[in-house]
């Protein structure tokens, strides 16, 4: 259902009945909540990242792990659950780690 490297792809996905204008019931797929995962201490971090004025989390994750649609990894490993959080203010420092395997 999800690209293997999105954040939701270990996710499972549940089924809710709901009635539809007919009002039979229906089912309706969705993706059950993702919770952040715990600070990690089973994380590498490979490098710390001062942000810069302009900075976007995209091109930071694009700059260090080669791929701009893994900035949740970034935001997991600052425990960050808005991206915009972790380039917001100029000068703090970003963990770019990647689970250990």
């Amino acid at each position: 259902m999800f690209d293997p490297k999105s954040r939701y792809a270990k996710i499972e996905t549940a089924t809710l009945e709901v009635a539809g204008r007919d009002g039979r019931p229906r089912p309706v797929r969705y993706v059950r909540r993702r919770f952040l995962p715990a600070p990690a201490t089973d994380a590498e971090t490979l490098v710390e990242h001062t942000v810069f004025e302009g900075d976007r989390l995209d091109n930071v994750t694009a700059r260090y792990l080669d791929d701009p649609q893994q900035f949740w990894r970034l935001c997991d490993a600052n425990n960050a659950l808005h991206p915009r959080e972790l380039t917001d203010e100029v000068g703090k420092l970003i963990k770019i780690a990647l689970p250990r395997i």
